[in-house]
Formats: C-alpha cells, structure tokens, sequence
C-alpha cells in the first residue's frame, strides 16, 4: 500500500491533494484555481514537490508544463483517512463515528437513505457471522 495521507501533511498539503483527488490530475495553474486563498505560483510548486519526495504524488510532463497526480488510489485515500479519523476522535471505534454522522444528518437522510444504510448494517452483520 503507498504512502499514508495522515498528520504528515500540512494544511496546503492537504488542500493540494484534495484538488489532485478531485481532478485526477492537475496542473500548477489548476491548483490555483482550486484552493482558496492561494499562495504564489512558486509556493504551490514547492509544495508539490514536497508531497512527491514523500512519495504522495507523481509529475508527467505534458509538453512544456507538468501535470500532478495523486500516487494512492481516491478510493485508497479516503479508506486510510476515515480509518485514521475513527481511530483519532472515536477510538477507533466505528459505531460511535457512524451514530455521529448519523446525528449531523438525521434531518437530511431520506427514507431511501435510511432504507440504504440499514441494507449496509445488515450485510455487514451477515459478513460477522
């Protein structure tokens, strides 16, 4: 498995790669385009050069400019990122996280929605016994 995107990435580490996960690849101009409050185009640089030493991103070149592209998988990410956020702030447990989200989205979740999850908490049941 690639690199863990964990504490080790600052704040406009974070914002960088979000645009990467969102676009798939991305040029230093797209990312200027997409953060808010950017940095200078020499700073956004820098920092993908950093996220690339650690071994979270890739550089094509296409032509004359570079294109950037996350190295783990969107689908990857976001594992290790809710794996890590559970164990940070619900110790690691998945039933708190989830009766959390589920109270920041109880007046938002249609019949369908709730239909759905519970589709969801009883595969899961089948799949532990």
């Amino acid at each position: 498995m690639g690199p863990e995107l964990t504490a080790d990435l600052s704040r406009r580490e974070r914002q960088i790669m979000d645009v990467l996960f969102a676009l798939g690849q991305a040029t230093v101009n797209d990312i200027l385009r997409r953060i808010p409050n950017p940095p200078s185009y020499s700073a956004v640089r820098a920092t993908l050069r950093t996220l690339v030493e650690k071994g979270h991103a890739e550089h094509l070149q296409d032509g004359p400019r570079y294109l950037y592209r996350p190295v783990v998988a969107r689908e990857s990410a976001r594992s290790l990122a809710l794996g890590h956020l559970v164990q940070t702030f619900f110790n690691g447990s998945a039933e708190a996280a989830a009766a959390a989200l589920l109270g920041m989205a109880r007046r938002k979740l249609t019949d369908d929605d709730l239909r759905r999850l519970a589709e969801q908490v009883e595969a899961a049941r089948d799949e532990g016994r």
